[in-house]
């Protein structure tokens, strides 16, 4: 993560988002017995000592309880927000973690209103409209969407790079705000990180085999899309509650 830290620095990058899990491995039945703590404190290190902000997912422990979180780290190493994931995805994750309650918080960061997601939480519009009703401008999403294997007959009509490529750009669309969605890639996961605009564009995306993707939060470029459209506006003229999956 240090070298991908530091090329995200040299190409002017001020927040750096990580896959799901992206320390320990994305595995939850053999990671999730040990709490991130350490990973949190190399995480919180490393941005101090490369002078980036980062998103990074680890397994949390509480009572108990084991929790696939995020955190965001300021620039200082200074951990801004944690967010446990609400929307657990498989028989893997359901049968070893339990799930968030509570929604993500959003924070200032550089100027921005971040909040964060994890992976299957970006599939529910009811999940992204929340965070961008609660003032968020910019969704950061740790993800790790697997392909899916042919089934005996050899046919698997859910092709899991649809997530990225249509779905994340919907989902900024539709609720009017920037999303930063990092995909592990490789032979078993859909890959095609990608960050999206409030036009519903992908300002920057990845191959299926990964790459560093960089793009700029242009926050005007936000408030011209809201007056565009007014998605947002006539959600948040409604009574609104929290989204709890």
């Amino acid at each position: 993560m240090a070298v991908r830290a530091e090329q995200a620095r040299q190409r002017g990058a001020d927040l750096l988002v990580t896959p799901e899990l992206f320390i320990p491995g994305y595995a939850p039945t053999l990671v999730h017995g040990t709490d991130g703590e350490a990973h949190r404190q190399q995480l919180a290190a490393l941005a101090a000592g490369m002078g980036i902000g980062l998103v990074a997912s680890t397994v949390e422990h509480e009572d108990g309880d084991h929790y696939i979180s995020a955190s965001l780290f300021s620039a200082d190493g200074t951990e801004l927000t944690r967010y446990r994931k609400q929307n657990l995805f498989g028989r893997d994750e359901n049968s070893v973690f339990t799930p968030g309650t509570m929604p993500p918080v959003v924070v200032p960061f550089n100027g921005v209103r971040v909040a964060l997601g994890i992976c299957f939480d970006v599939e529910f519009p009811e999940f992204v409209r929340s965070a961008a009703l609660a003032g968020a401008e910019l969704l950061c999403v740790p993800t790790a969407v697997p392909l899916r294997e042919p089934d005996a007959s050899g046919r698997q009509p859910l092709d899991t790079r649809l997530i990225p490529a249509m779905v994340v750009p919907t989902r900024a669309l539709e609720s009017q705000i920037f999303i930063a969605y990092a995909n592990h890639a490789g032979p078993s996961f859909a890959g095609l990180s990608t960050i999206a605009d409030p036009y519903g564009r992908h300002l920057s995306a990845a191959a299926d085999d990964g790459e560093l993707i960089v793009a700029d939060i242009d926050l005007e470029s936000l408030v011209q899309a809201r007056a565009d459209t007014g998605y947002l506006a006539r959600f948040a003229n409604h009574t609104a509650s929290v989204y709890t999956p």
